[in-house]
């Protein structure tokens, strides 16, 4: 079973042939996963194709272990690009992170006509994790960025929301009140919406590998 999302679906689970591991959330904002390079050139070449036929005008690639930068410079020279590489181990995620992130996003997005995709590898933590920061900046209330987001993409585990938030915080000068408000919010809405991140790891993994991959749940 496939488990790559695409744009046709909202980012419901697919099995109809190559679409781009992408899914609109809102306020011309996607996340999504990387080019399939385990597939070879071909596919990549077709998926990034899907990207700027969706409209997407820069790409922000939060992978610490891998870049598309070269690929997407040579064969799609048009793309904004940046390369704001982080790892998916669980650690804390620094404010210069989504610093430079977020940063990024809304320089291209004072461009209406341009849309921002943040990926990762397969878009679960990362990469919706970055999104959910830049929906805090442009005005989207917490909750409401983490309903959204998920219902984009309903692989979405947005693991480091919380530091998102902890970031937002600060930058925004929120009052305390409001951020413990937001915070126990947030708290609701995990508890409400639990996920199986490491099924959904092991199926994109073994999706991967064609059901050859050992299944550990890193790097999302």
């Amino acid at each position: 079973m496939s488990v790559r999302t695409g744009t046709s679906d909202g980012g419901a689970l697919s099995a109809d042939g190559p679409v781009a591991n992408i899914s609109y959330i809102a306020n011309r904002v996607w996340t999504g996963g990387d080019l399939p390079s385990h597939l070879g050139e071909e596919a990549m070449l077709a998926e990034l194709a899907e990207i700027q036929a969706a409209g997407i005008t820069d790409i922000l690639d939060n992978r610490i272990e891998w870049s598309d930068e070269e690929f997407v410079r040579t064969h799609a020279p048009n793309l904004g690009f940046l390369w704001n590489g982080a790892d998916d181990v669980g650690q804390l995620m620094p404010d210069e992170w989504f610093d430079a992130g977020v940063a990024f996003a809304l320089d291209a997005l004072e461009d209406p006509d341009a849309q921002v995709l943040a990926h990762c590898h397969m878009g679960i933590n990362r990469g919706p994790s970055m999104a959910y920061a830049i929906l805090l900046a442009t005005g989207v209330e917490p909750v409401a960025a983490l309903t959204v987001i998920r219902q984009a993409r309903p692989i979405a585990a947005i693991a480091y929301d919380g530091d998102a938030l902890d970031w937002w915080h600060r930058a925004d000068g929120t009052p305390a009140s409001v951020a413990k408000r937001h915070r126990r919010e947030v708290a609701k809405w995990h508890r409400d919406n639990r996920l199986d991140v490491n099924m959904i790891i092991r199926m994109m993994r073994n999706n991967e590998t064609g059901g050859k991959g050992d299944g550990d749940p890193t790097s999302a």
